[in-house]
């Protein structure tokens, strides 16, 4: 059924409107379900251009500057790699070979979208797997996210309704998506250990550290090493030596400390 995913969150933001208003419930977490005072509210943009592209080299030494911008651009490109291409196998939108189609394209465009966000003092804007749920409806062009994104910027300012929507109302959602996500496994050479090992520490690890970053990690760093207790180290790029050690410094705090032992 189209819509079948919006429909399921606003039919249980509805439900838990009508139970709120009944038991008064204080327990729903960070949103409570009730209708607010006002639906419509300007956006505040305060903080846009408030940033200091070389502030950091005042702050601490050249090295660690570049440390951080490392782990940065490490931590973004694993969870975009890991989002484009499960999101694109859930398309169909993989070759033969399993690669995604112009994926330099891809990948520019999600960098800039990145430092737009840090230009407008937001979070990295990145591609995220709730993307999934738009290709569960059907999505598979370029004019869809066109029509995603103006729609995000007309929501920017009915950002009031956002307080209404809790938790147990968008997460059966993505847990619907993420079953769709599962079904990808079937593809996996389950006979193989040096592939199978990986890809399953790999899918295990992304719920419990809440990192696809992590969960690649994982892969890496066990796949690596399975192939060189088989005697197969030959077979792996000389990249995946250097990527294993690096792809668990995804927080700065904590950079030298991993990068240096």
């Amino acid at each position: 059924m189209k819509g079948a995913i919006l429909i399921s969150i606003v039919t249980m933001t509805v439900l838990a409107i009508i139970i709120n208003s009944v038991a008064d419930i204080k327990s729903w977490g960070l949103m409570t379900p009730k209708v607010p005072d006002k639906i419509v509210a300007a956006p505040d943009f305060g903080l846009i251009g408030h940033f200091s592209l070389f502030g950091a080299f005042g702050e601490t030494g050249a090295i660690t500057v570049v440390l951080l911008i490392f782990t940065l651009i490490l931590s973004d490109f694993f969870d975009a790699m890991g989002t484009i291409v499960g999101i694109s196998a859930e398309a169909g939108l993989l070759d033969e070979e399993g690669q995604v189609p112009n994926i330099g394209r891809v990948l520019f465009i999600d960098g800039a979208a990145a430092v737009a966000g840090g230009i407008g003092s937001a979070s990295s804007n990145t591609a995220y797997i709730e993307s999934a749920s738009g290709v569960g409806e059907g999505s598979r062009t370029g004019f869809s996210n066109l029509i995603t994104g103006g729609l995000f910027g007309l929501a920017l300012f009915l950002t009031p309704l956002l307080t209404i929507v809790p938790l147990q109302a968008a997460a059966p959602a993505l847990i619907a998506v993420g079953f769709l996500m599962m079904t990808h496994v079937k593809h996996i050479d389950w006979d193989r250990y040096e592939i199978a090992i990986p890809a399953f520490l790999t899918i295990a690890a992304m719920p419990f550290t809440y990192s696809i970053t992590d969960g690649i990690g994982a892969g890496f760093i066990s796949y690596v090493v399975i192939k060189a207790v088989l005697g197969k180290a030959k077979e792996v790029n000389w990249l995946l030596w250097g990527c294993p050690r690096c792809s668990w410094c995804t927080s700065p705090s904590t950079l030298c400390s991993r990068f240096w032992v």
